[in-house]
């Protein structure tokens, strides 16, 4: 599809138990409209992710149960050094726009508020935006994750995460009731044929310490960029009145210079089915 708009470097961060996979679809829509996609792999996802002992076929849950994570030492910090580190080396390219999505939220905004020289403009896709809490596990307590069907998905879990040093879901579980209870938290509007294709490229650690770490904004900082939130209208898992809320509480945080709000009815993870509607919001933004 032909486009006037300018070329921008799209910098994209993928959210939990994910990696720069995901963008796939939206990276070749964004390149060709003439724009520079790149993904990254956040530490230990993507070609960097090691599965759990006891994941593979035939699964041995005792193990898996058991097994260290290699994310138990990734940190919030280890992630932004990534994207700070990509973002330098395409700057000199031209604008960047930092993209993310759910829980890569937190490492977008730590980015920025450390190196707002380094970006354009951010965008957030139904990601983690914290102000008056520190983290997405403190969010999660809120009355406004009340709604959200992922604390129903607890028989997914594998493992204590304070051992094993993350949270570790098991995504290859054969259990057609709880395979159909993630696909309605997750991607309700997804074909289940779409959804199992996806599902089998999906990691089954994420790591706790970024999950609980600081990641409040900064005014001064991250305060100053322009930024836009995609609000997922039929988000099943961060449900649309928490959304609202952390739009709400950044705009309340930095007069002046509020999000620009756009609206997909889609779940948490269908927008990445949707590669036309989002590179159409990204190149306004």
């Amino acid at each position: 599809m032909p486009t006037t708009a300018p070329t921008r470097t799209f910098l994209l961060v993928h959210g939990s138990g994910s990696s720069s996979h995901s963008w796939a679809p939206l990276e070749r829509e964004l390149a060709l409209r003439g724009q520079r996609p790149y993904a990254v792999d956040l530490p230990g996802h993507g070609f960097d992710a090691r599965l759990p002992d006891g994941y593979d076929a035939p699964q041995d849950l005792p193990t898996l149960a058991r097994a260290p994570s290699a994310l138990a030492s990734v940190t919030l910090d280890d992630n932004v050094d990534v994207v700070v580190s990509a973002a330098e080396r395409l700057a000199v390219h031209g604008p960047v726009v930092l993209v993310c999505a759910s829980l890569g939220g937190v490492t977008a905004t730590v980015a920025a508020n450390r190196r707002p020289d380094l970006f354009a403009a951010l965008v957030y896709v139904s990601a983690w935006v914290c102000v008056s809490r520190s983290s997405p596990l403190e969010l999660m307590a809120e009355p406004e994750f009340a709604t959200s069907l992922l604390p129903g998905l607890s028989a997914l879990a594998v493992g204590d995460p304070a051992v094993i040093g993350a949270v570790r879901a098991n995504y290859r579980d054969a259990d057609p009731d709880l395979l159909a209870a993630l696909r309605a938290a997750t991607a309700h509007d997804v074909s289940p044929e779409a959804f199992t294709a996806f599902r089998t490229t999906m990691e089954p650690d994420e790591s706790l310490a970024v999950m609980a770490a600081d990641a409040r904004i900064d005014p001064g900082t991250w305060g100053r960029l322009p930024r836009t939130y995609v609000r997922l209208g039929a988000d099943r898992s961060i449900p649309p009145a928490l959304q609202d809320r952390m739009i709400r509480e950044a705009d309340e945080a930095t007069p002046g210079n509020a999000f620009r709000v756009h609206t997909l009815d889609s779940s948490h993870v269908g927008f990445l089915f949707r590669p036309a509607a989002v590179a159409d919001l990204l190149l306004d933004a």
